[in-house]
């Protein structure tokens, strides 16, 4: 939540308070005051990302204005007489440079989109993993995902679109293409058109399930009330697979999800077939790590990624997850502890953390660790 402009004025009412937001790089000074530098005659933002100066040679001003009739001038980098703030001037920065990669015939180098952006390249890089939670390749690699396949349904030859999406060879393009389209060029160009998944429909505790598997592995794991509303949004989501109902050995993989689903302690010991983003894969991956019994909160999450300011892109990313508790996106609250939205239902994640945070009471009580799932990202 953010905080009033009163409510600035009162945390930051001492100079030790403001130093301290001043080597915090507090965001929420950023509208309460500016500090100027004696031994440079600049004055900066509390979030400047310029070097601090020593204690002693910093004082300050109540706004631009103030910090200019002393006689200082605006630091050109965090550029604090302008109305904006600094993250609102990196997302501005940093959405300029977004257009230009997803806009451009071949995928820009670093230095042009540090051009573009007016940064070096190590502070556009920094900043733009930021703002993003994706370095500026995997987002143009990402963008160039899209183009192919928009390409592969307009082109007459997957040739044709290789060369559509901006990429120099076709070499570069298989080698890559099924981690980028989830299967082969020419049945994504079919619409997946040939592709078998098995599936099942069960129940468990927390009502029915359904889980479905490619070749590769468990694709996909759902839970809800209506089995008839789960299987047709299955079908919506692989519309032009070739569904199978699972036989017996596919029954015995539906029995062991079950189980995860009634004792999650155990681990999952099957394959897994998880299609995402490089930005959901890495959401994804830290989800997988969060012991049974604990919880994380979405800001907390963002910044074990390395992406402290992409908080709203971690939630959206665990709001995608296609595998209910396979990758334990209930583990993850708000930062008051209360529980947010959850794609099975609110009660199905109260009812899951209840049950897990007994089983941890009881594995400290018996001081004997509970198995965890072997399958990574």
């Amino acid at each position: 939540m953010n905080e009033t402009s009163d409510d600035s004025l009162l945390r930051f009412d001492s100079d030790e308070a403001k130093w301290a937001a001043v080597l915090a790089r507090d965001a929420a000074a950023d509208d309460a005051f500016v500090y100027a530098v004696r031994t440079t005659g600049i004055y900066c933002r509390p979030t400047c990302p310029s070097r601090r100066p020593r204690r002693e040679n910093a004082e300050f001003h109540a706004d631009a204005a103030a910090a200019e009739e002393a006689g200082y001038r605006p630091c050109q980098r965090c550029r604090p007489q302008e109305a904006t703030s600094l993250p609102q001037q990196h997302a501005q920065l940093v959405a300029r440079a977004c257009r230009f990669i997803e806009h451009g015939e071949a995928l820009p180098s670093l230095d042009e989109l540090a051009r573009v952006a007016g940064l070096s390249r190590f502070h556009f890089h920094r900043v733009f993993k930021s703002v993003t939670g994706l370095t500026p390749r995997a987002y143009a690699t990402a963008c160039r995902a899209d183009r192919v396949r928009q390409a592969l349904t307009q082109q007459e030859t997957v040739t044709d679109a290789i060369y559509e999406a901006g990429f120099n060879s076709s070499g570069r393009f298989y080698a890559g293409a099924e981690r980028m389209l989830g299967m082969t060029p020419k049945r994504y160009r079919e619409g997946g058109k040939g592709m078998e998944i098995q599936f099942a429909l069960g129940e468990c505790s927390l009502g029915t399930i359904l889980v479905a598997s490619s070749e590769k592995g468990i694709c996909a794991i759902s839970l809800g009330s209506d089995p008839e509303r789960l299987l047709q949004a299955f079908q919506e989501q692989f519309a032009n697979a070739h569904l199978i109902p699972g036989g017996k050995r596919f029954d015995a993989w539906v029995a062991k999800v079950v189980a995860f689903v009634e004792a999650p302690g155990v681990g999952l010991s099957l394959p897994l077939d998880i299609r995402g983003t490089a930005f959901q894969q890495r959401v994804w991956q830290a989800l997988t790590e969060i012991p049974v019994g604990s919880t994380i909160s979405y800001a907390a999450l963002a910044e074990r990624i390395g992406s402290p300011k992409a908080v709203r892109a971690v939630a959206r990313a665990c709001a995608s997850n296609p595998l209910a508790l396979a990758i334990p996106c209930h583990r993850v609250v708000r930062s008051d502890g209360a529980l947010s939205g959850y794609r099975w239902g609110v009660e199905r994640k109260r009812t899951l953390l209840r049950r897990e945070a007994a089983r941890g009471e009881a594995t400290k009580l018996t001081g004997k660790e509970v198995g965890r799932s072997d399958e990574s990202i």
